[in-house]
């Protein structure tokens, strides 16, 4: 073997010898499972809305890689806020028919501001207790935020309709006393080890809500407290203190991004609902999003225009 034959022969053979601990490295953290996040259904009789709402359920379990579990962002009603109470039932009716159909896989709801009846009516003072229950009731929720465990992660699933009578829309977006404590409690006795995934409907963290109105007409920014959570400066503060915490969803804004903050991945998921039916609100169409969650606590999310396939 003359000399460049050799120095060629000894580089394959190191390459070679280097390549299965490259690999292992390298390799695909171990998947631990896969949803289907649904958000902002805002089904109602009309603009063959329950159709519609059935084919985007279709659609997530039907995929080759099934999903294990569908996380409901809300807003599962066109709207509870403004309407009657005759008004309301009947959009409970399609939304139970729906699933009462389809569904088949684990099923965990979130409260929309829009599932919740009458904070906006003229007497909402006196639907405040009445109307988030109303909205339990319907979700067959024990309580308005909760905990579970699937696999080798942990959801939280927050609630982030506050009431304030002195915005039109009746609410703004935070976490009650009651609640933030239960989540710092919640947050303390979590196993470290564990990765955790937060649902919320509005974002506790997002870029989507400047784009969700003309919030620059005045000159300056101006991004309204029922579009992103007002507290979401004292939440990222709880998180920051608990490195296992490394997914947020959210929905509400019908609009879609991602904003890596502090090491936690928030995605405002867009809506299943589009343009509330007519068609893409802005750039994003209706869709649902697919997202693995990995043993090491990364993921990977897939946005899924159900609609156009």
């Amino acid at each position: 073997m003359n000399r460049r034959n050799f120095f060629l022969a000894t580089a394959a053979a190191t390459a070679a010898a280097a390549t299965p601990a490259f690999a292992k490295k390298t390799s695909q953290p171990k998947r631990s499972l896969r949803i289907a996040h649904l958000t902002d259904i805002h089904v109602m009789p009309d603009k063959d809305a329950p159709e519609k709402m059935a084919r985007a359920i279709q659609h997530a379990q039907s995929q080759t890689d099934k999903p294990d579990l569908i996380l409901n962002g809300g807003d599962c009603i066109m709207d509870a806020l403004k309407r009657s109470k005759s008004e309301t039932k009947a959009q409970w009716s399609e939304w139970h028919g729906v699933l009462k159909n389809e569904l088949e896989l684990p099923f965990y709801s979130a409260i929309g501001n829009h599932d919740i009846w009458g904070w906006a009516l003229p007497n909402s003072k006196k639907n405040v207790s009445y109307g988030k229950q109303w909205a339990m009731e319907e979700l067959a929720l024990k309580q308005r935020y909760y905990s579970f465990e699937k696999n080798n992660w942990q959801f939280i699933v927050l609630d982030s309709s506050h009431f304030e009578p002195s915005f039109k829309s009746g609410y703004t977006a935070k976490l009650d006393e009651a609640q933030f404590a239960w989540l710092a409690q919640t947050l303390a006795e979590s196993d470290p080890k564990k990765p955790i995934c937060i649902l919320s409907h509005i974002p506790i963290i997002s870029f989507c809500p400047f784009f969700d109105g003309d919030n620059e007409k005045s000159g300056d920014w101006q991004v309204p407290g029922p579009w992103m959570h007002i507290d979401a400066r004292r939440i990222k503060d709880l998180f920051a203190q608990h490195p296992n915490v490394k997914l947020a969803l959210s929905g509400h804004i019908h609009l879609r991004d991602q904003v890596r903050y502090l090491g936690i991945d928030y995605l405002c998921n867009g809506a299943v609902s589009g343009g509330w039916w007519d068609g893409p609100y802005q750039e994003f169409p209706s869709a649902y999003v697919l997202v693995d969650l990995y043993e090491d606590g990364t993921s990977q999310s897939q946005y899924v225009p159900y609609l156009e396939s």
